[in-house]
């Protein structure tokens, strides 16, 4: 479950302090290594409260729901937001009260499935704000074996440091989502930090680390320190599963070993406040950081190519301007300055892309860094002023281009034709965006469209290369009509959600 939902439903059916949302939002992030270690599905109670605030003792709503990945569940059905009285499941209300877990002495019969509950009260501070139930299916019987008897004693432990207030600790954060979880390999250490028992993912990972060898009766911290390859990481490492064992939470590292990378997070174990030694949970990640880096490289490689592809255009833009200013023929110049324009445009959004880290591209940076280019040229022609209203946002690399150089032509356009050589004008770009669309006018103050004016019979190369941009690349749609009271306004729809 979400912890937005969960959130959301207890400040819509309780009272809670901030503080102690957060703490069950910490036990909800930490609880599938609970459910995995008991092979049991875990729900989260909360009692029900009035009109008034006030606790109604005899009812409770089930607020999250967690399933294990080592076991059957008890719960194929969706729980959350359902209410149970102490009468269905006395053991709630007995856990608030009495502060102790509690467990059934029959199982019960779920949906056909005889099912073991047991309730656990959260502690946060010096009272119980909520309960966990921890509900076992027993149809698939479990032979007892060293793995599994690991398993349920360090559930066990964990289970009583959530009623004694003791787990889980904001400080420092655990990082559970990146954390190691119990699948990927899991040592426990007694209170002396010797392995008494090692998971065969956990000897795994220490073989590719380089040690062939059983855990078993080992010094787990300096075992590692003489395996990891650097000497801080090395120090670092050991010095947290020391760090557990004598009670201190810490978040996950990462480490190298022999060309083998492992992450490394290590709980402490003290029930009801007595040293029981502490869980190290380890994953053996060699190989996704090898995906990761072939990625990066990838990554880096499309940037470079799209450097490349903007200085070259660069390149063109400058020959351009030069063979323009040797050019005798007005119509020619003009020509070869509206192409060196159409190829700057097209090189600032793959400057954009260079710099980008998800080919994605921020509209507004690009429009901004164009406006100045299209002024430029408007000064020389009229003194017509351009600017940008509102957000166009961030937009995927195949919109990008298209889309700006849609832009750049139509506002060019209004320069060119909607204003007299030396007339004062304003051409605004206003963008409005939803989930679905990106909508956007290109107002201007001119003179407005001749008689008769068609978009699908105008020849000007300019709209042109509009209309095919908009029907083939963009699949949006475009239509110019009169402003109000003057001027010619250019409605532009794209949608942002592309077809195949």
């Amino acid at each position: 479950m979400a912890l937005s939902t969960l959130s959301d439903l207890l400040a819509e059916h309780t009272t809670l302090s901030d503080g102690v949302v957060d703490h069950l939002q910490m036990v909800v992030a930490e609880w599938q290594l609970l459910s995995d270690l008991s092979f049991a599905d875990f729900l989260l109670w909360t009692p029900v409260e009035n009109a008034d605030g006030e606790v109604d003792d005899g009812r409770f709503l089930c607020v999250a729901q967690a399933r294990p990945t080592t076991a059957p569940t008890a719960h194929p059905e969706d729980l959350v937001g359902g209410v149970v009285t102490s009468v269905e499941h006395p053991q709630l209300r007995r856990a608030v009260l009495d502060g102790r877990i509690c467990r059934e002495e029959e199982p019960k019969w779920h949906l056909g499935v005889p099912v073991r509950r047991e309730t656990i009260p959260v502690r946060y501070g010096n009272r119980v704000v909520a309960v966990l139930s921890r509900d076992t299916n027993l149809a698939m019987p479990r032979v007892p074996s060293p793995l599994e008897i690991s398993y349920l004693g360090s559930a066990s432990d964990l289970c009583q440091m959530v009623a004694d207030g003791s787990f889980p600790t904001s400080e420092p954060a655990p990082d559970v989502h990146t954390s190691p979880r119990v699948g990927d390999g899991l040592i426990r250490l007694d209170a002396t930090g010797s392995a008494v028992f090692a998971s065969p993912n956990a000897l795994s990972a220490y073989h590719r680390m380089g040690h062939a060898a059983d855990l078993l009766g080992t010094q787990l911290a300096p075992l590692t320190r003489a395996l990891i390859s650097d000497p801080f990481d090395a120090t670092e490492v050991a010095q947290r599963i020391r760090l557990a064992v004598d009670g201190q939470p810490s978040m996950r590292m990462e480490a190298e070993a022999r060309g083998a990378t492992v992450l490394f997070r290590a709980l402490p174990l003290r029930p009801r406040g007595q040293a029981a030694g502490a869980l190290v949970l380890v994953r053996d990640v060699t190989d996704l950081k090898r995906r990761d880096r072939a990625l990066m490289s990838k990554d880096a490689t499309i940037r470079e190519i799209h450097h490349r592809v903007k200085n070259n255009l660069q390149t063109v833009a400058a020959l351009l301007r030069l063979q323009s200013r040797r050019m005798s023929t007005p119509e020619a110049r003009q020509a070869l300055q509206e192409s060196m324009r159409r190829v700057t445009s097209i090189a600032l959004v793959h400057e954009t892309l260079s710099m980008s880290v998800d080919e994605r591209v921020d509209l507004d940076d690009v429009i901004d860094r164009v406006i100045p280019m299209m002024s430029d040229v408007a000064a020389a022609e009229s003194r017509v002023a351009v600017r940008r209203d509102g957000r166009f946002g961030v937009v995927p690399a195949e919109l990008a281009t298209p889309l700006v150089m849609v832009l750049t032509e139509l506002v060019q356009n209004a320069i060119e034709h909607a204003f007299s050589r030396g007339q004062r004008g304003d051409v605004s770009l206003s963008a409005s965006r939803s989930a679905k669309w990106l909508d956007v006018l290109v107002n201007d103050n001119g003179r407005g469209l001749p008689a008769g004016f068609s978009l699908e019979r105008a020849d000007g190369l300019g709209l042109q290369i509009v209309r095919t941009l908009v029907d083939s690349e963009l699949q949006g749609s475009l239509s110019l009509r009169r402003g109000e009271p003057v001027g010619t306004q250019a409605v532009l729809r794209v949608p942002l959600k592309r077809r195949r």
